[in-house]
Formats: structure tokens, C-alpha cells, sequence
């Protein structure tokens, strides 16, 4: 298995495990009287289980975007470093700018 796809599927599973940790802290805490509302219902199961599920994908993208910033070039030099590239000053060159409007154009050609 290549190596970003294998990234990839340990950074979703840290995902996902982030999320059930947040949502059993939710129902635990009973954040909104959360347990309340799931336990009081039929569908309360399902509820747990799409919050998991929404969370997961978020926390997931999170967790994939952090290992990918966190991954470095080490051909390049390192960020920060200006004094390995060559600062050149710009010189300021002159423009010639007609005034003369559209029509002023025509009627002297």
C-alpha cells in the first residue's frame, strides 16, 4: 500500500477515535441534557451514531491536514531562511503615459 494512502487511513482512524472520545464526553458531561434526549428516545442510537459518524469526517480532515503541514521537504531549505536565496532591489524604470483621451487620439492620427 503506498505510503499516503496508509497516512491517510491512521489519520482517519485517530479521527474517528477523537470523535467517539468527544461525543461520550458530550453524553457523559450531558452537555445540552444530551443523555437525556438520547436515552428519552426511540431513535437516540441513531442520533449517537450520525454524531460520530459527522464528527468523525471533521475530526478526521483535521487530523490528515495537520499531518500534512507537519511533513517537510528536506531538499529545500528550511522555512524561515531568506539568506539562502539572492535579494534583489528593484529598480524603479519610467512609463510613458499618453493623457490625451480615446478621442483626442483619433483626430490627430
Amino acid at each position: 500500500m503506498p505510503k499516503l494512502i496508509s497516512l491517510y487511513l491512521r489519520q482517519v482512524a485517530i479521527g474517528f477515535a477523537i470523535s467517539a472520545a468527544f461525543v461520550g464526553m458530550l453524553l457523559y458531561f450531558n452537555v445540552a441534557n444530551l443523555w437525556q434526549l438520547v436515552t428519552g428516545s426511540s431513535d437516540g442510537i441513531l442520533a449517537v451514531i450520525v454524531m460520530w459518524v459527522l464528527n468523525g469526517i471533521v475530526f478526521a480532515g483535521v487530523q490528515f491536514g495537520i499531518a500534512i503541514m507537519r511533513m517537510k521537504d528536506d531538499g529545500q531549505p528550511g522555512g524561515g531562511k531568506r539568506s539562502a536565496l539572492p535579494v534583489t532591489l528593484a529598480e524603479p524604470v519610467p512609463v510613458k503615459i499618453d493623457r490625451r483621451t480615446p478621442q483626442q487620439r483619433q483626430i490627430r492620427r
